[in-house]
């Protein structure tokens, strides 16, 4: 890597002296050498030699601790590649940390060698040497401390099932050899199985164990290992013979608890919405009674009854609706067939504040003759709309429509949620610090699950918009209109000749088509003008007559029109400008393990 960073300097130094000295085979040298030096890999050497000795003994709690001495030899190159050896030692096997301490890392002389520790995804990086080169035969003594290393197996046997040799090296071996020591008490309850593995990782290629006379060590060797290979030896003892960690115990407290509360707590926190929801459905509730209503008072246009609706849809085209039907307006095909134009007609009566509103926000940029187009990308008119839209909004708070309130029920389901994921949290850390590595995932789910009951109290503890009692009753009295839409035509008529309302209009069927074009903009809030548009076009049919406030004066209604326009006026109204742009637990010490199969190995390669 710092040779890499050397490149440029040499490429100028090669150059100088050939614009100094001349010669043309000079500067083609100087290039090649600097070439070789760039494309240079750190991990393009090999060992030697491996030796490794592992102590295994029992500490005063029963439970194994290993004591481990490798020295490598490494063969660098007699070039400037490397500056040292990368070792990689797992800090944890079958769900117990390890308690790894590095002791010393030394030449063959015993001096000492400089090195650096970095820990990455549960392996523990040794990094020795400095800034300085090294080439040639250079042997690393690396001396380090292991706990927990004998794992109680699934055959009924305590087992050191260990891999000698990291099987994610990418250097060859020439000559390895290794020493497994045991203290007495574990020599003495040794059953007498033990087997050794080499290969890739999965092979099941056996290789020679040699036994002490005592039986307390066994020695391995194998030459000529190529990248990849490594050693694993497993050597069995009676059961209970070595004490396990209690991260290797089952305990639901910290392993499965935690996951559980982590589900309690999004379960109350998704409780706490519906808390919410009912919350906000019960405030639109005054006299409980539905009764068919056939007109809507001027002073509730369609930006003011969006708001009490919940769920209105096509507001901005209901109240171009609205005000077209009360002659103010009229809708008109534009130079385009999918952008109409709005042209606005004197002498008609402004129903209320809301649709002065409405037509100054519509006419801003018509024309001399009082024509405007609706745009089908423009910001500004978009900008318009959503004033508009959120002026209704402002008016139904200001005419004591609508309130801030927040749930009872929803906050006492977020604070019990928050209380569930808190207790699993503590749990779950617990756990983590006591070494269970067991209750990892448990973890990371309690800690996710807090994270959104957190986020969901944004929602829960928050003031939300609900109606007052006036707002109900308005309510109540926008879903008789909505009743009165969905009934049969004939009840419809019968309705119309039973309210002293419609005796003050003129009697006749004139009458019905005046108080059908003024439900019509409702009927898009609620989502059925495709609906009320055909009764609209039949009533005008039969009239002989057509719609004076949409399309050609003279041209008969279609309910099409009307689709189209909420369409095209919605596009228009919510318009935006694009952006620019393995290990195994059982069974090595009586065959049928594999090499890799155990705990150790780690990781090798150059620096």
């Amino acid at each position: 890597m710092a040779a890499i960073a050397l490149a440029p300097a040499l490429v100028t130094v090669g150059l100088a002296a050939t614009a100094l000295l001349a010669p043309a085979a000079s500067a083609t040298a100087a290039s090649a050498n600097t070439s070789a030096n760039a494309d240079a890999d750190v991990d393009d050497f090999s060992y030697a030699s491996w030796d490794a000795r592992f102590e295994v003994s029992l500490d005063d709690e029963g439970r194994s601790r290993m004591h481990v001495t490798e020295s490598l030899t490494a063969r660098f190159p007699d070039s400037d590649q490397n500056k040292g050896i990368v070792r990689g030692l797992p800090t944890s096997y079958e769900n117990a940390w390890l308690e790894l301490e590095v002791l010393s890392v030394t030449d063959e002389t015993g001096a000492e060698v400089p090195y650096e520790t970095d820990e990455e995804d549960g392996v523990l990086y040794v990094l020795t040497g400095d800034d300085d080169y090294v080439q040639g035969l250079t042997t690393y003594v690396i001396e380090y401390e292991m706990r927990d290393v004998v794992l109680a197996a699934d055959t009924g046997v305590d087992e050191f099932y260990w891999d000698l040799l990291p099987l994610d090296s990418t250097q060859p071996i020439e000559e390895f050899r290794a020493d497994v020591v045991f203290d007495d008490e574990m020599t003495a309850s040794m059953t007498g199985g033990a087997r050794c593995y080499v290969g890739v990782a999965g092979s099941t290629s056996e290789c020679p164990l040699t036994t002490s006379s005592d039986g307390s060590e066994f020695h391995v060797e194998a030459n000529e290992l190529s990248a990849g290979e490594g050693v694993t030896v497993a050597v069995g003892f009676d059961s209970g013979t070595v004490a396990q960690p209690a991260a290797r115990q089952p305990d639901p407290v910290t392993d499965t608890v935690p996951a559980i509360a982590a589900l309690g707590g999004l379960g109350l926190s998704v409780g706490g919405w519906f808390a919410v929801s009912s919350f906000r459905r019960s405030r639109r509730t005054s006299g409980g009674i539905i009764v068919a209503q056939y007109d809507v008072p001027d002073s509730m246009p369609p930006l003011l009854a969006a708001v009490i609706v919940p769920g209105a849809k096509d507001a901005i085209p209901a109240e171009i609706v609205h005000l077209a039907v009360r002659g103010t307006l009229r809708i008109e095909e534009g130079t385009e067939t999918e952008a109409p134009r709005l042209r606005r007609l004197p002498g008609g009566r402004i129903p209320d504040q809301l649709d002065v509103e409405a037509l100054d926000a519509l006419f801003t940029d018509a024309d001399a003759d009082g024509v405007a187009e609706l745009p089908g990308s423009s910001e500004d008119f978009a900008a318009r709309m959503t004033a508009l839209a959120k002026s209704g909004a402002d008016t139904a708070a200001s005419r004591g429509l609508v309130t801030k309130a927040r749930s009872r029920g929803a906050m006492i389901l977020q604070w019990c949620a928050i209380a569930v994921a808190v207790v699993g949290f503590g749990l779950g850390l617990w756990g983590i610090i006591a070494g269970r590595v067991t209750a990892l995932p448990a973890f990371i789910a309690i800690a996710f699950g807090l994270f959104l009951v957190l986020l969901s109290s944004l929602y829960s503890f928050s003031k939300h918009t609900v109606l007052t009692a006036e707002g109900a009753r308005e309510y109540e009295y926008l879903m008789g209109v909505k009743e009165f839409i969905r009934v049969a035509e004939a009840d419809r008529l019968q309705m119309l000749q039973s309210y002293s309302g419609a005796e003050r209009r003129q009697d006749g069927s004139a009458n019905v088509i005046v108080v059908y074009e003024r439900l019509l903009p409702y009927a898009m809030l609620f989502g059925m003008e495709d609906e009320w548009g055909r009764v609209l076009e039949s009533a005008y049919t039969a009239e002989h007559r057509g719609a004076a406030w949409i399309g050609d004066p003279g041209a008969p209604f279609v309910s099409g029109q009307l689709v189209a326009f909420a369409a095209s006026s919605n596009a228009a109204a919510s318009y935006s400008a694009p952006s620019a742009g393995t290990s195994s637990s059982s069974g090595g010490s009586f065959g049928g393990g594999f090499s890799g199969g155990g705990g150790g190995g780690g990781f090798s390669g150059g620096r």
